[in-house]
């Protein structure tokens, strides 16, 4: 095992067989239907949570995990021999989940040093970061070297996505209601980005082929890339996607996953995600 853990939440998106291979441990966000309280990935799969919105009258709620829960996380780390844990959270600008893991850092009482970052992003842009920290800490970096590479992926990783409607994220007070209601005059298909860590509208397609294209080139534009992830949201198109995408030059093997509830939420069904990590600029200490 590596000196140094790497912590997130399940905003992230990562597979627990991705988790477990890097060995991240993944903290779970709520989701509530109703009064029904369910922990993401683990008591609710994306599947469920697909499967349950289709039939839910209202959109679900979600709910940042407590401090409590990422003290658990972090004095896991320090019993296991860990001598650090770098804690990568989504943005603090959709979430309260990054204080919660601040909180639950400073109640570790100093067993186990805990660097929090805010990602300031989401999904598999997030997940990607812990990806890279959790390569970099198996080679025994210390807890310095590997904070400075969150820090430094920070500004190289991108998510962009594709959503049927802005309802979703407009009902869920995630981007403005303006955009949202021009968005719905026009029919248009919205691509969406996360721009300094909130949601953005990025740009207006008039179709949801033309959504598609647009964002397979501007992705290819930006290659080579470093890493990229294809996120999927109960879309029945995903599979094409995946295969205009897999050309593109990628240092890292594309991963694919199933956006889970905790985005899903707020994008509805029918999104899709595409997040990549751009290289280090030449002669930077990158990975």
């Amino acid at each position: 095992m590596a000196d140094v853990r790497v912590v997130t939440d399940s905003a992230c998106d990562l597979s627990e067989d991705l988790a477990q291979q890097h060995g991240i441990e993944v903290v779970p966000l709520t989701i509530r239907f109703g009064h029904e309280e369910l922990q993401d990935r683990r008591e609710l799969s994306p599947a469920e949570f697909w499967r349950r919105c289709k039939a839910a009258p209202a959109l679900p709620e979600t709910a940042a995990p407590s401090p409590g829960s990422f003290q658990a996380a972090f004095e896991r780390a320090a019993d296991a021999g860990a001598t650090g844990v770098v804690c990568c959270t989504l943005s603090a600008g959709v979430s309260a989940t990054y204080q919660a893991a601040r909180a639950g850092a400073e109640a570790t009482d100093g067993r186990i040093p805990v660097e929090v970052i805010d990602t300031r992003s989401l999904t598999m842009g997030q997940g990607l970061i812990c990806l890279a920290a959790a390569e970099l800490a198996a080679t025994g970096a210390p807890l310095e070297a590997v904070t400075a590479l969150v820090h430094d992926l920070i500004g190289r990783t991108r998510v962009l996505g594709i959503v049927d409607t802005l309802d979703h994220l407009q009902r869920g007070g995630r981007i403005g209601g303006a955009a949202a209601l021009v968005g719905s005059l026009l029919s248009v298909k919205p691509v969406i980005e996360v721009r300094d860590g909130v949601v953005e509208q990025e740009s207006k397609q008039r179709t949801r082929t033309r959504a598609l294209d647009y964002l397979v080139a501007k992705v290819a534009r930006e290659a080579p890339l470093e890493r990229l992830a294809v996120c999927d949201g109960a879309a029945a198109d995903i599979d094409a996607v995946v295969e205009r995408l897999r050309p593109i030059e990628v240092t890292h093997e594309l991963v694919r996953c199933d956006l889970g509830p905790v985005v899903g939420t707020h994008a509805g069904p029918g999104a899709i995600g595409v997040c990549y990590q751009l290289p280090a600029p030449s002669g930077a200490g990158g990975r």
